[in-house]
C-alpha cells in the first residue's frame, strides 16, 4: 500500500515538473526572469551609439569636436598597438595599487575593530587622507619617491584606501552581539571570534569596498599621470589623452578614454563575480 502512495507521489511530481517545464519553454525570451535584465543594458547602449552616429552625420559635427562613434573605433583599430601599450602601464600602476589598498585596508581595519580607542585614535586621519584632493599631494609625492612607477603607485593606492577601510571595519562591528555572548560563554579566544564570527560577517562589507576601490584605483592611477606627465615608453593612457589633446587628434582621444571605461567595468564585473563565489550558498545577498 505505501509503495502504490509513494509511486503515485513520484508520478505526481514528475508530472507536476513536466508542466512547469512546458509552461517555462512556452514563455517568450525576453519575458523570461533574468533575460530582459541582461539584454536591457545592450540595448540602450546601442540605440545611444545609434543616435550618437547620426547626430554628428546628419548635423555634420566635425571630428576635432566631437567624432563619431565608427570613427573612435577605427582610430583604436589604427592606434591600436600605441593605446594598448599605453593601457598595460596604467593597468599595472591600478593593480598594484588595488592590491596595495587591499592589504592595507585589511591591516587597518583590523587593528581598528581590537580597540575602540586605536579606531578613535586614527580614524580620523584615515577620513583626512580621503577628503585630500590627490592631484594637490600627487606632486609632492612624485618629488618625494625617486621612483615614478612606485609614486604613480602610492599615489593611486591613497585613494583607493578608504572605502576598504570604512567598510571592512563596518563589517568587522556589525556582528549580532548574541553570537558575540554566544562565543564568549563557550570559551572562545579574540582570535577565534575573529576568525570565526567576524571575519565571515565582515566579508559582505569588505567585497563592497572592493567594488569601489576597484574603480578608484584606475582614477587614481589615471589622476597621478596626468600630474606626473611620464612619457616614453612607459607612457600610460593619461599621456596619450594629454597628447592627443595637444595635437587636437580627438579621436584618438576618446578611443583612450573607451580603453579606460571598459578597464573599470571589467574590474567592476570580477570584484562582482568574486563576491558572488565567496558569498554563494551562504549568505542571504547572493541566495
Amino acid at each position: 500500500m505505501n509503495s502504490e502512495v509513494l509511486g503515485s507521489q513520484n508520478s505526481q511530481g514528475g508530472e507536476q515538473a513536466d508542466m512547469s517545464a512546458q509552461r517555462t519553454a512556452r514563455v517568450p525570451l525576453l519575458q523570461r526572469p533574468g533575460v530582459a535584465r541582461k539584454l536591457a543594458p545592450w540595448v540602450v547602449g546601442i540605440a545611444m551609439l545609434l543616435i550618437w552616429q547620426a547626430w554628428c552625420v546628419e548635423l555634420n559635427v566635425p571630428a576635432y569636436l566631437v567624432p563619431t562613434p565608427s570613427a573612435i573605433a577605427l582610430q583604436l583599430f589604427k592606434d591600436g598597438p600605441l593605446l594598448f601599450m599605453s593601457l598595460w602601464a596604467t593597468l599595472k600602476i591600478t593593480l598594484l595599487a588595488f592590491a596595495l589598498a587591499t592589504v592595507l585596508g585589511v591591516v587597518i581595519a583590523l587593528l581598528f575593530v581590537q580597540s575602540p580607542l586605536i579606531e578613535a585614535s586614527f580614524f580620523p586621519y584615515a577620513v583626512l587622507l580621503q577628503v585630500t584632493p590627490i592631484v594637490a599631494i600627487a606632486p609632492l609625492i612624485i618629488i618625494w619617491v625617486k621612483d615614478t612607477t612606485f609614486a604613480l603607485v602610492i599615489c593611486a593606492m591613497l585613494v583607493a584606501l578608504f572605502p576598504i577601510i570604512s567598510n571592512t571595519t563596518l563589517g568587522l562591528r556589525s556582528v549580532n552581539p548574541g553570537l558575540i555572548n554566544l562565543f564568549k560563554i563557550n570559551g572562545a579566544t579574540r582570535w577565534q571570534t575573529l576568525r570565526l564570527l567576524r571575519v565571515p560577517s565582515a566579508l559582505p562589507y569588505f567585497f563592497g569596498g572592493l567594488r569601489i576601490s576597484s574603480g578608484l584605483s584606475l582614477i587614481g592611477a589615471v589622476v597621478a599621470e596626468f600630474v606626473a606627465g611620464t612619457g616614453g615608453t612607459g607612457a600610460g593612457l593619461a599621456y596619450q589623452i594629454l597628447q592627443a589633446g595637444f595635437q587636437l587628434n580627438i579621436p584618438r582621444l576618446f578611443a583612450a578614454l573607451v580603453l579606460i571605461t571598459v578597464t573599470g567595468v571589467v574590474l567592476f564585473g570580477i570584484t562582482v563575480w568574486a563576491s558572488r563565489l565567496a558569498l554563494r550558498g551562504w549568505h542571504e545577498s547572493q541566495l
